[in-house]
């Protein structure tokens, strides 16, 4: 794919939401670093209607901590892999506590250092909660650049890789999230919805649906 198609989708993209972010609802850089460690394999509706019920009990590294696994599970107990999640949170809180002063911290070393959180995770906090250009590739990103030709690699390291690289500039900063919502609503796994999609006659997918 050519530079100038590339200018054109992220214009479209960002003409039709201007201001795109995380579809988890989350008041601190905290907050959403614990969503997302639980949205590993969930969904964010369903991480949201458990985080609500939790948040107003507990939203600080130290009031999870003193819920303990036992009783953070009884928040998460809906979410998929709630038992090693829970273990996860409460350790990553111990060690925000213990290390970085109750604060999350702003380097990719530091958050992958935290349990449950891997460069995945890390993306979604640097970009969402502290404004760093990165690209938190997930199943939808990785689908959604291979389709259509944005970025094509065969693992997600290589994708966020040429995401950074092919992605014009101004664009970086919420990129991301335009990819993702492309694939969740749009740029569909089984059947994309090629007939309703924006960026239809651009992207270069051949096996276009009605």
């Amino acid at each position: 794919m050519n530079k100038e198609k590339r200018q054109k989708i992220f214009e479209i993209l960002r003409n039709e939401n201007p201001n795109p972010t995380t579809e988890l609802e989350y008041s601190s850089p905290f907050e959403l670093l614990i969503s997302v460690i639980l949205s590993a394999q969930a969904t964010d509706v369903g991480v949201n209607k458990a985080t609500s019920k939790l948040y107003p009990v507990a939203n600080t590294p130290e009031a999870i901590y003193e819920l303990g696994v036992d009783g953070l599970k009884e928040y998460i107990k809906t979410i998929g892999l709630f038992n090693s999640k829970a273990a996860n949170v409460i350790k990553t809180c111990k060690m925000l506590i213990e290390e970085h002063q109750s604060e999350v911290p702003q380097t990719r070393e530091a958050l992958e250092a935290l349990p449950g959180v891997g460069r995945k995770t890390a993306n979604v906090v640097l970009n969402t909660a502290f404004k760093q250009p990165t690209m938190a590739v997930d199943t939808h990103i990785f689908r959604v650049s291979n389709r259509t030709g944005i970025a094509k690699g065969k693992d997600v390291v290589e994708v966020e890789k040429r995401l950074l690289k092919f992605v014009p500039k101004e664009f970086l900063m919420d990129a991301h999230h335009w990819l993702i919502l492309h694939g969740r609503y749009t740029c569909v796994a089984r059947k994309p919805r090629c007939g309703s999609c924006l960026i239809e006659d651009l992207c270069e997918f051949k096996q276009k649906t009605e």
